[in-house]
């Protein structure tokens, strides 16, 4: 969807750029390293059988979740269509769609568990993509929501790094929440908060939600 504010900035990026893993940067590496071994502790504990990465870019996070729990059914949607191509060639066992956070292309409660990792920030509008992720999952299901923190020590190493190595991402947050916005968002949405976990000291907060209704 190449009218999206920030496919520009995606065209400059290497499709497989979650997967060059630490020779890309050792950091960044080992943040994203971090975040899907928190997912799959977090995971172990459920009973999903369809999961959905809302975000899901080249599907790296979201096949490192199948290979964990492979009996599961999994997709994964993105609105970058370059990345969904190479999503689809790499990961042929998990369904990948181009599409919007806005407007998912699934019935309602459809899923047991949605990734939401480090996109609410990048998404035109939250607000939309929260109620939507809404519908398509489940009464019991778990919705996993994950970005940065917005901490003091967070925004001190993302200026550094958007203006250094990282510079191609340089206002690529559209939303820049603190953690405590981003939960009255969660709020507002109806959503429950069943857990909070902060990790990276803090730089990074995951949300486990549940439905309220």
């Amino acid at each position: 969807m190449q009218n999206h504010k920030l496919y520009s900035t995606w065209s400059k990026v290497p499709v497989n750029y979650y997967q060059q893993g630490v020779k890309n940067n050792f950091f960044q590496w080992l943040w994203h390293k971090t975040k899907i071994n928190l997912a799959k502790k977090i995971i172990a504990d459920l009973h999903f059988k369809n999961c959905l990465d809302v975000g899901c870019a080249s599907g790296f996070m979201v096949s490192e979740i199948a290979k964990a729990i492979p009996e599961a059914h999994y997709f994964g949607i993105d609105i970058y269509d370059k990345a969904i191509a190479s999503a689809k060639k790499n990961y042929p066992h998990i369904k990948f769609k181009v599409a919007s956070a806005q407007k998912l292309p699934f019935r309602k409660d459809y899923f047991d568990l949605i990734l939401f990792y480090e996109t609410v920030e990048h998404v035109e509008n939250p607000a939309e993509c929260l109620k939507e992720i809404k519908r398509v999952l489940g009464k019991k299901g778990t919705l996993i929501l994950t970005m940065d923190s917005g901490s003091l020590l967070f925004r001190i190493v993302w200026f550094i790094w958007e203006n250094t190595k990282g510079r191609v991402w340089k206002n690529a947050h559209l939303h820049p929440f603190h953690h405590e916005q981003l939960e009255e968002l969660i709020e507002r949405a109806e959503f429950e908060i069943k857990e909070k976990i902060f990790s990276f000291f803090g730089m990074e907060v995951t949300f486990v939600l549940r439905r309220r209704y």
